[in-house]
Parts: structure tokens; sequence; C-alpha cells
């Protein structure tokens, strides 16, 4: 993993959100209480604290009208972008605009993860955003993800738990992926492969891992069951489903273009130039804001104090 810096000073006020299903909490940097990891997984929980599959804070430092972030996964671990995480803050600076705040006018440019991304509001209606981002350029192949090469045989395959081949495109879109081509993705596959390729020990720093299966080369959609690193199943990712829609378009199985990424929370529009630039869109809907308790906000300062 990258070596981050120390865990920010968050504010202990929340916005929540998902993206067909894949929740994330808002916070901004501020001095309520450290986003250490173990603060991280209990304000994640979904009996004992807010519940989310992660937490985005938004950094004091808006130096040349960038947007900051760092994000965190359940586990407590920071990691280097999410396409939902990125869409659900996108629309909160859209409830930033509407109650009147300075943030200027859209596209939003924001830093996550040492890389650049823009974010597009195409409006809303009641509780539901239209929030697409422009993900960057995608990488392929196993350097882009930090996979030993050695793992990958001359067609692309890699063995599996039970020693089956397993068609695996290596998709960089700012975190590593590996997505698995099959016939037709199942739960049962995914629960047996998606952790053994997740913390596969030729990974440098694990990946997120899709089962997906993209048609035959004239299709416009893909589908997707996912097993995010530091998550586990996912009814839904956006970056997930940028990788899905890359490796269909590098492996043949698609042409460049807009491709429908379909998964059990629902679909998300991702369109890949011949480049391999990568747009995501899709709906983010608003669930709640909210404050930490005083009690919770002292709890998170004295297991920070903890060793973790």
């Amino acid at each position: 993993m990258p070596d981050w810096p120390p865990p920010p000073r968050v504010s202990s006020t929340f916005y929540k959100a998902h993206g067909l299903g894949n929740d994330y909490l808002v916070f901004e940097e501020g001095d309520a209480w450290v986003a250490s990891a173990a603060a991280v997984r209990s304000v994640c929980d979904r009996y004992s604290g807010v519940g989310a599959d992660g937490v985005v804070v938004l950094l004091a430092d808006r130096a040349e009208g960038v947007f900051r972030l760092r994000m965190f996964n359940p586990d407590g671990s920071e990691f280097e972008r999410s396409g939902n995480g990125l869409r659900i803050f996108g629309s909160y600076l859209a409830r930033l605009a509407r109650a009147g705040a300075r943030i200027g006018n859209p596209p939003y440019t924001v830093q996550v993860g040492g890389n650049q991304v823009t974010l597009h509001l195409h409006g809303r209606s009641e509780a539901v955003h239209d929030v697409s981002a422009d993900m960057g350029r995608a990488r392929v192949g196993a350097d882009a993800v930090g996979l030993d090469p050695a793992a990958l045989d001359p067609d692309g395959f890699m063995s599996g738990p039970n020693g089956e081949r397993l068609r695996v495109v290596p998709v960089s879109v700012g975190n590593p992926h590996l997505v698995v081509l099959v016939d037709a993705p199942t739960d049962e596959a995914l629960v047996r492969i998606g952790p053994f390729l997740a913390t596969h020990p030729a990974l440098a720093a694990g990946a997120n891992v899709q089962l997906a299966s993209a048609g035959d080369g004239v299709s416009r959609e893909c589908r997707a069951l996912i097993w995010e690193r530091g998550v586990g199943r996912t009814s839904a990712s956006g970056t997930s489903s940028c990788a899905v829609a890359v490796a269909a378009v590098t492996s043949g199985l698609a042409v460049p273009g807009a491709l429908t990424v379909r998964m059990p929370g629902g679909d998300l529009v991702v369109d890949v130039s011949a480049d391999l630039d990568v747009v995501l869109r899709g709906p983010v809907e608003e669930i709640c804001t909210g404050s930490l308790t005083d009690g919770w906000v002292e709890h998170a300062r004295s297991t920070a104090r903890a060793p973790d």
C-alpha cells in the first residue's frame, strides 16, 4: 500500500449517501476525532456505529480551487479512490451549493490518492443526484496493479483456489483490480475466488476482484459481481464497474463507447475511449446528515490514544 500520511482529524458532523447500495460517510477535516483505523472501523460498523462501506474526508486545504480528499475502507485501511465515493462526494458538493456555500460552479476538480478527478453534476430529482466522474486513463497489465508477472501464464490466466485456470485482466483505474472473465458470474464462485485473489501473495498491495461476463464483442452491457479489498462482497462499485468495462474492451468482448455494467445493486454507465479514458456515471441517493455524540467522540479519542 502507499505510504499514507498520519490520519486526519475530522469533525463530528457527517453526510451519508449511497450509489446503488454502496454507501459512504463524508466528513470534513476538523478537531473532533482522529480518523484512525480503529475509529473508522467503529464509525462504519452497522450495529455499533453509523454504518457505511467507507469514509470520505474532505481536507481543509482547497488551494487552487481543488477539493482534496482521503478515503478509508470499513476495515480502517486507507485506499486510493472509490468511484461511488467520489460521486457521493459530488452530491455533497451539490448540497453545500444549495445551502449557499461558496464552492464555485461545477465541474469540480478533486484530488484523491495523488490523482485528480473531475466531477460533473447533471441534475437532481428529489434525493437522487445524477453524477459522473472523469476517472482518467486506465492502465492494463500486471505492472499496472503491482502483480508479479510470473503469476500470469502466457495466455493471461492465473491459478484459482482449486488450481483452476482463471482468465484474469489486471486493470488500474487509480486503484488495482483483477477482472476475472467468466461465462456467467455466480455468488458461489465469488466467495471462493474473490478473497483468494484479493489477497494473492503475487500482489504488492492486494486488489479488488470482479467476476464479469461481457458478451460477444458487440454487446453494450456487462454483468459483474464484486469482492472489494478491505470490504468483501459489495452490491456495486464505481471503480470496479470501470475496471470491468475496460477489461471487456481490451479483451475484444466490447467495442469502445458507453457500456452498461449491471451489478446486484443496479446499473452504472461507463464510457471507455479507444485510449482507455474512462467516465463513470450513475445515480447517488441522499440518506441523511447527522452528528456523532460527544460520548462517541470521546470514545474515538481514547481509542486513538491506545495501540491500534
